[in-house]
This record gives C-alpha cells, structure tokens and sequence, in this order.
C-alpha cells in the first residue's frame, strides 16, 4: 500500500459520497450540497491508495489568520495506518503559522486529534445548530 496525499478539487463526486457513506456521515445525504461544499473549500486535501480515494480533509479560511478543519475522514478500511495524521501534516504545512486553527471533534476522535497537536480550547465549549444524524 502507498498513499498519497495531494491538493486536488477534481475527485469524482461518487468518490466522494462512497467514502462518506462507508464513515456513516450525514452529509452523504445531501449529495449536492457535499460536494459544493467541498469544491469550494479554502483547501480540499485527499489520501489516495492508487486511484482509490481513502480519505479527505477540508479547510474553511479567512486566508490569512483563521482556519477551521469541518470534515476529515478515512475510510474504515484504512484507520490506523498513519493516513489522517499524514492528511493533516499537510494541513499544518498550510496553515500551522496562522493565529487560531479549530476544528469539532467528535469523543471517538478526541484522542486523534491531540495526538496531532490539538488541545482543549481553554474554557471554551463547542456551540452549533446541526441538521446531522451520527452525534
């Protein structure tokens, strides 16, 4: 297996929805609005195991001081192998001299995330109105 990780907007859109629905994510019920989402990210980084699609990443950015990470996702089938902290190295090659980078994680990525360098936002305490299903 060789992954490789590249900036590219043009993955197929069944690619996409595949991948989501094999992670069980909500969004992959609302095709449309997932893919144009993602297309007009800051940044859309992909993992790729050949010409499989084995994981994605987006950023929404103000471009200069602010990044927020809204979805990364690997397929179940590769978990575990390097290729979510390999996708948000290159996030972090990115954005890692901005002033804040966030992201929400879910309890089962928690321990992920601070193992790639994320911590606790102080007193802070995640806040949204979400039209979801899987939290």
């Amino acid at each position: 297996m060789t992954i490789t990780i590249s900036e590219r907007r043009d993955i197929s859109s069944s690619a996409i929805i595949d991948l989501y629905r094999a992670n069980k994510w909500s969004s992959a019920k609302k095709t449309v609005e997932l893919i144009n989402a993602l297309r007009n990210s800051h940044s859309l980084f992909s993992a790729w195991d050949d010409d499989k699609l084995v994981g994605i990443c987006n950023a929404i950015s103000d471009g200069h001081l602010v990044v927020y990470y809204p979805h990364l996702l690997v397929h179940p089938d590769y978990q575990g192998k390097g290729i979510g902290q390999l996708i948000m190295n290159k996030m972090k090659d990115k954005y890692g001299h901005f002033h804040m980078q966030m992201l929400t994680a879910d309890e089962q990525a928690i321990d992920f995330y601070k193992k790639v360098g994320f911590v606790k936002a102080g007193k802070t305490e995640a806040m949204w109105i979400y039209n979801g299903d899987e939290h």
